[in-house]
């Protein structure tokens, strides 16, 4: 069985790090370069770094803070934000990106995870998927949660599959930030009917919600943010907390 990762998300805006409740009231968590540094010591598997309004705001996300954090880092490093299409995608290749996030993008092209597939691998390909419960059903958000679509969340995620997707990223909206643990019931319901890893979102507030996520939906990775931000949960212990559980981790 491949090891669990543990995913520590630098969620970027305007520069600085920040972190909300349910994707809103953004409070600051710190410096993005600062952060990278003590996660790629601490431990961490591999560190995704999101910027969070590129697309509300109709911009690319910034190379030049992208380099500053890959200097830092001797992980594999994942990069959303803004990203529509290949020369975007292979600007933060250079910048230092081994693979790139696409969310809002891909919902309103699908095409383009094809063409990233197959310019630069699967891979490289993380398909991000915010999800909200709605009247029974999950659905698809785009812009930084702000936008509901028609789309139901399974049917989504497996169209990303077959277009080439190499991993899923898939944040529970109802769960971000609440610090109450991973929506465990969903994420296991779509991981039995995926065939590439998916990395669970959206609720971890103790070391007790990652041994459940690992255990009850058997996920091939566990992303946070608050938790490992502001210091309530280090990842050398929260590793030693997995491996107690029988989860074995890097």
């Amino acid at each position: 069985m491949l090891a669990k990762r543990i995913i520590p998300c630098l969620d970027v805006k305007d520069g600085r790090t920040v972190k909300g409740v349910n994707f809103v009231d953004l409070r600051d968590a710190g410096d993005p370069v600062e952060l990278a540094w003590q996660y790629s010591r601490q431990g961490a598997d591999e560190l995704v770094f999101l910027d969070i309004t590129a697309t509300h705001e109709r911009r690319k996300t910034t190379a030049e803070l992208v380099k500053a954090v890959a200097r830092q880092l001797n992980i594999p490093f994942t990069i959303g934000g803004g990203i529509n299409e290949l020369a975007d995608a292979d600007v933060l290749l250079h910048a230092g990106a081994d693979k790139i996030s696409i969310n809002s993008a891909a919902v309103r092209n699908p095409a383009l995870i094809n063409q990233l597939a197959d310019a630069f691998g699967i891979q490289f390909v993380v398909v991000a998927v915010d999800t909200r419960h709605v009247d029974g059903k999950n659905f698809v958000h785009l812009n930084g949660g702000r936008l509901k679509t028609d789309i139901e969340t399974e049917d989504w995620i497996k169209e990303a599959e077959d277009r080439g997707a190499g991993e899923i990223l898939l944040t529970s909206m109802d769960h971000d930030g609440t610090k109450n643990g991973f929506d465990c019931v969903f994420l296991k319901k779509i991981n039995d009917n995926l065939s590439i890893p998916l990395i669970a979102s959206g609720g971890a507030g103790s070391k007790q919600h990652f041994v459940d996520v690992f255990q009850q939906s058997n996920v091939d990775a566990a992303l946070a943010a608050s938790v490992f931000h502001y210091g309530e949960i280090l990842i050398p212990d929260l590793k030693d907390e997995l491996r107690r559980h029988g989860i074995e981790v890097r």
